[in-house]
């Protein structure tokens, strides 16, 4: 996030309302295979589609949810079912198939809308009617990177996994960023001003790493009780607009009307200098998991940098708005996507790991 966080946000244009799906190359599944992320699956995204009818889902007001639950002709659903609950035991126990005797599936859930057309997976301990939910989505390059690079360099983890043109993702809790700026923003228990130094770090980590779309219904807030008050965090739940779209204004989430209400609340709690403090804060901790990070993240880049994700005319978009803004013309030379998001990493981080190198050395003395 910019000085320019203090200035009224605008509505830029808005990202594509169709993202092509871009195909996970060779090369990245090789990376997958040798990180664990490429496994055999029980159930492929295509088995799923096999849906006999479908009925819409409400919320628990009686509003539309954009979702339909699903059901599958009796010869297939034995199939999915099982498939589907070794498939959770895969995400979350490594395969270790010992608890899935208590374990069903309570529903299947399908969006059309959007560029991934999800299936959200819902599982049910039978014993205490406990559940859980993740997402059975089409393997996008994209996105693949998008969940890579959040699981490297953002304070969370994300347990992912692809196989084919499969890909499976654990659901990531929180309150939907629309739902919480409509229901409880404004409640007198909310602390403002630790809330808008969360925006100003979200924004920052979306920006280094050329995360887009970060509209307030594709991130999440996490709310947690601490010594006196709570801490926030905000966490992204939709990676397909990872370094795709061309304006440099689509990674700054704080210039999608959808977040103006948190933009407000900074303009009203924070000053220049601690925006600042709060940009330097979240660099420098992007800049550590860099440095620990940094074999495994260097793969990914190099792969990336050879990857197809975007389209020639976004990507001279981007190059160039990011070259004159930085003032740097090694953007201007970039011929990828990939290539622009290790550019953008070695510009916005190199002061911030030249230090965590001087002090290393300090200690190391």
């Amino acid at each position: 996030m910019s000085i320019t966080m203090l200035q009224q946000s605008q509505d830029p244009n808005k990202p594509s309302r169709k993202k092509p799906m871009y195909p996970v190359q060779d090369t990245l599944r090789g990376y997958l295979k040798n990180h664990g992320r490429e496994v055999k699956l029980p159930v492929s995204y295509n088995d799923l589609l096999n849906i006999t009818y479908s009925i819409p889902l409400k919320d628990k007001a009686g509003n539309d949810t954009l979702w339909e639950q699903v059901s599958y002709d009796m010869r297939d659903w034995e199939f999915i079912r099982e498939g589907l609950v070794k498939m959770y035991a895969i995400l979350r126990t490594e395969g270790d198939l010992t608890f899935t005797k208590h374990l069903d599936v309570a529903r299947i859930d399908f969006c059309s809308f959007g560029n991934s057309q999800p299936f959200r997976i819902r599982i049910i301990n039978k014993f205490n009617d406990n559940y859980d939910h993740y997402y059975i989505k089409i393997a996008d390059a994209s996105r693949v990177y998008g969940l890579e690079l959040e699981h490297l360099l953002s304070p969370n983890r994300i347990t992912f996994l692809t196989n084919g043109n499969t890909l499976v993702e654990e659901h990531i809790p929180g309150i939907p960023g629309d739902v919480f700026i409509k229901t409880q923003l404004h409640d007198p228990s909310i602390n403002k001003i630790r809330l808008a130094k969360e925006f100003v770090k979200f924004n920052e980590r979306c920006f280094v790493r050329l995360l887009g779309d970060m509209r307030s219904y594709n991130f999440v807030f996490n709310i947690t009780p601490d010594i006196e008050d709570y801490q926030y965090r905000i966490r992204a739940i939709d990676f397909d607009q990872q370094s795709y779209e061309g304006r440099k204004s689509m990674y700054l989430p704080q210039f999608f009307k959808e977040n103006n209400e948190l933009v407000q609340l900074c303009i009203k709690h924070l000053n220049k200098d601690s925006i600042q403090q709060y940009q330097t804060e979240e660099r420098t901790m992007m800049a550590f998991r860099v440095a620990s990070s940094r074999f495994r993240l260097m793969e990914l880049l190099n792969i990336m940098a050879k990857d197809n994700i975007s389209t020639p005319a976004k990507l001279q978009e981007l190059k160039t708005e990011l070259g004159d803004y930085f003032q740097n013309p090694a953007f201007y030379k970039c011929s990828s996507m990939g290539q622009v998001v290790k550019r953008q990493l070695k510009q916005t981080l190199q002061k911030n790991l030249a230090l965590i190198q001087k002090n290393l050395g300090r200690f190391e003395d």
